[in-house]
């Protein structure tokens, strides 16, 4: 499975940005598509998911109301949409993938294959 991220870059606050990650290789209905993100001198965190079958949705307590994860099966692409973005939000966001009940959908130690990660810079 290989992933690519786009759409990262500088918004300032309150702004939007739709990240996309386009999806490669194997990638079974059951799989669950995560998005992390990675602050400087911070753990990567848990943002949100989705279920590649069904839709199902997870997101982290910080976005929740202001991001959405959306997937289209037919383009083998899920995508982030991230509204009234704060500061806080600044950070490198990754793509990542895993199989469907192999651990719970907010740790990122659950999944193998990840993106090269896409900057998002929120100004004040």
């Amino acid at each position: 499975v290989q992933l690519v991220e786009s759409g990262g870059g500088l918004v300032q606050a309150g702004g939007s940005l739709r990240l996309s990650c386009s999806a490669s290789g194997s990638i079974f209905s059951s799989y669950v598509m995560g998005w992390f993100r990675q602050a400087p001198g911070k753990e990567r965190e848990f943002v949100a998911a989705i279920v590649w079958s069904g839709g199902t949705t997870f997101y982290a307590d910080s976005v929740t109301g202001r991001f959405t994860a959306s997937g289209d099966r037919a383009k083998n692409a899920v995508s982030l949409q991230m509204n009234s973005l704060k500061p806080e939000d600044t950070a490198v966001y990754f793509c990542a993938a895993k199989a469907g009940g192999a651990g719970v959908v907010g740790s990122p130690t659950n999944y193998p294959y990840w993106g090269q990660g896409t900057q998002v810079t929120v100004s004040s």
